[in-house]
């Protein structure tokens, strides 16, 4: 994923790019939650069977909320990626969901390509 030029990534490495520089690690959180009235409706849903979209959008958007911070504190840095990310959720209360990530930010160099 390339976040506003900061590449944020699972792997340790990043292909065609050597590490040039280590920055530190770094780490975003955020905490969503929604209404007693949109519970209620989850719950009818959940009642009758399919996908609760509410609970997707609100995982979905604390997932790119914690991406953007992520790669905001990378920038801080002077990085231009985040390798090694891992990410992971939990419940704090009930209707709420709390997404985190963390990663190592580097800076990155090209690899010259040589020809034999």
């Amino acid at each position: 994923m390339e976040n506003d030029k900061v590449i944020i990534c699972t792997t340790d490495l990043v292909p065609g790019r050597e590490i040039e520089e280590y920055r530190g690690m770094v780490w975003a959180t955020s905490a969503r939650s929604k209404s007693i009235i949109a519970d209620f409706a989850a719950v009818v849903k959940s009642l009758m069977g399919g996908e609760l979209k509410l609970y997707q959008r609100m995982g979905n958007e604390a997932r790119s909320a914690v991406f953007e911070e992520l790669a905001g504190h990378a920038k801080k840095s002077g990085a231009d990626a985040v390798v090694g990310v891992k990410i992971g959720s939990t419940q704090l209360l009930p209707s709420t969901v709390e997404v985190f990530a963390y990663g190592t930010a580097v800076s990155l160099k090209k690899i010259k390509k040589t020809r034999d």
